[in-house]
């Protein structure tokens, strides 16, 4: 039964209160365009209000789906987008990477042009630096307190509310610390623990982390985690699926976490909400953490921009 309360609970990004269960609207882009507004809606009224996003999703549809979808912008309704790279229509991968800092200010004016707002709430930074993914090369190997400085110029004009950080190692994560950052985005899983101390460090430094491939991945080397048998078997026991049990381990384990599952169905965005109600055991918690880590190679490609179900 969902509710239409905070699901998963209150957590907060920077000053912002929001529901520790959002979305993370790349799979927006999949349905026919009323049926990608129907599920926005559908989700806003079901308490999520953290929408993830970036104008190099889909070129900006997906940002023009959520301006259709949402604006005028309910108040509590948190929308985050990220920076870093630019679409590549028509190219094998269809994003480039775009780190310089006139290119980060050329993304958040798209976001605010596409969006249809005055300010983004919260911008990421997603560095180049490390895997899964695209990585940094030539003259966008680019220093990283260069491009904090641009995000603090932005937000000191009122463009952008807050800064995150994402897919970067826990030394990055302290660096950024001046900069006020608000979140962390990394992979992060039941199956994949690689950032285990960037999560204890954010949780006790009030910064939210907010993991991407939440459920793993459907890309050739990431590991899904409703595949797991260990999650499998404890979903059959609680009458609940294993997404939802691994979206209810995500919220027991660290109350920084804040997720973004994507999906362009509208019963899985239902599922996800009641997973917030999911209470697990201690036996069962100690279960989940006992499951043995699955981290990718290397995943080359667009694969580290998605948010997967």
């Amino acid at each position: 039964m969902t509710s239409t309360s905070e699901p998963g609970g209150a957590g907060r990004l920077g000053e912002r209160r929001v529901a520790r269960i959002g979305y993370g609207a790349m799979s927006v882009a999949t349905p026919p365009i009323d049926d990608a507004v129907t599920l926005l809606r559908r989700a806003v009224e079901l308490g999520i209000n953290h929408i993830d996003t970036a104008s190099f999703y889909e070129d900006g549809d997906v940002n023009r789906r959520i301006r259709r979808a949402l604006a005028p912008y309910p108040e509590d309704v948190v929308i985050v987008s990220k920076v870093g790279a630019r679409a590549a229509p028509g190219a094998q991968v269809p994003l480039t990477l775009a780190q310089k800092p006139a290119e980060l200010r050329a993304s958040v004016e798209l976001d605010l042009d596409t969006l249809g707002l005055e300010r983004i709430p919260v911008v990421n930074l997603r560095r180049a630096d490390i895997g899964p993914g695209l990585i940094a090369e030539g003259d966008q190997r680019v220093d990283l307190d260069d491009q904090l400085a641009e995000l603090i110029t932005l937000r000191d004009e009122g463009k952008i509310g807050s800064i995150g950080i994402s897919n970067v190692g826990l030394d990055t994560v302290r660096h950024a610390l001046p900069a006020g950052i608000v979140c962390v985005q990394n992979a992060y899983n039941v199956l994949d623990r690689t950032h285990e101390d960037a999560v204890s460090f954010c949780a006790a430094n009030d910064i939210a982390w907010v993991p991407y491939f939440p459920l793993g991945s459907g890309f050739p080397g990431f590991p899904k985690v409703a595949d797991d048998p260990v999650v499998v078997r404890i979903a059959a026991e609680l009458d609940a699926t294993p997404a939802q049990v691994g979206l209810a381990w995500l919220l027991a384990h660290s109350p920084a976490i804040l997720l973004i599952p994507g999906t362009a169905s509208l019963g899985h965005v239902e599922e996800n909400v009641d997973a917030g109600a999911i209470t697990l055991s201690a036996k069962t918690i100690a279960e989940l953490d006992a499951v043995e880590s699955r981290t990718s190679a290397n995943g080359d490609g667009v694969q580290p921009f998605l948010d997967e179900r």
